[in-house]
């Protein structure tokens, strides 16, 4: 059963790490840390529950905690649990643990409260158990911006992180259905309110799509996806990425899919 608890500020992160841990003399953390959702690539069968490992890869520099933001797409994957990783719990048994699942995320905060203890790697971190869903599709279950880790109340530098690709049943190379170029159309056009833009494409790839003014500027960007073939729908509401209505005017639409884009215009009445 997934914990809900409310995550601290990171200030209070830190101040756990720095007192509870001491670096040894002369350590450097110029090695830094290198971390992977693991494995990857994966295939799974689709209704079926599987782990993700975060897994520090390579012997690094040390750390005694970390914070993460894992995002994954909830019409592809359902968190199911989640734990502790190996590496920590085996280090020390003491340790401060929060968990927070949101609409798409996973927050993370773990630091090890024995004086004086700190890791290094390889070994798993923390371990993240979905369900997926029963549409065969490709996703990503990624690291987004929030990933630090501490030593002694000090920021780890650099972090090199690796995301994870997760296939849901077999996805063929083409389907018969699938257009024959990538296409993007805005309908209605005008609109008073929310556009609805629908991809078709003929390829399976990271798909990219942000809306910009005439003047260039970007006003709206959509989380990126990796999807199959075919087509798929994505509703605009006519605001900007603060929330604010964007102002009456024609807007450009790009999409950019495996290297290659196409563009559509849209116009916004108020």
């Amino acid at each position: 059963m997934i914990r809900q608890l409310s995550i601290p500020s990171g200030a209070l992160v830190l101040a756990l790490a720095l007192a509870l841990a001491v670096p040894p003399a002369g350590e450097s953390a110029a090695q830094g840390v290198t971390v992977a959702l693991t494995p990857t690539p994966q295939q799974v069968t689709p209704g079926a529950e599987f782990d993700l490992d975060m897994t520090v890869t390579q012997a690094g520099a040390q750390f005694n905690g970390f914070d993460a933001v894992i995002g994954w797409d909830p019409a592809a994957l359902t968190p199911v649990s989640n734990q502790e990783g190996s590496l920590m719990i085996a280090a020390c048994s003491n340790t401060f643990h929060v968990f927070r699942q949101g609409a798409s995320t996973d927050t993370i905060a773990d630091v090890l409260l024995c004086g004086g203890v700190s890791v290094t790697g390889p070994g798993q971190i923390y371990r993240l158990r979905f369900r997926a869903s029963e549409t065969p599709q490709v996703t990503q279950v990624r690291f987004l911006p929030g990933l630090y880790f501490y030593d002694a109340g000090l920021y780890v530098f650099p972090i090199a992180s690796t995301d994870a690709t997760i296939t849901i049943g077999v996805v063929g190379v083409e389907s018969p259905t699938a257009p024959k170029k990538l296409q993007l159309s805005v309908t209605p056009n005008p609109s008073r309110g929310a556009a609805v833009f629908t991809i078709e494409a003929d390829r399976a790839g990271a798909q990219r799509l942000r809306v910009f003014d005439m003047r260039g500027r970007l006003v709206r960007s959509f989380e990126d996806s990796v999807t199959t073939a075919g087509a798929r729908k994505v509703t605009w509401d006519g605001r900007d990425s603060m929330g604010k209505d964007a102002p009456a005017g024609v807007y450009l639409v790009t999409l950019e899919v495996a290297g290659r884009s196409v563009s559509n215009r849209v116009s916004l009445v108020r």
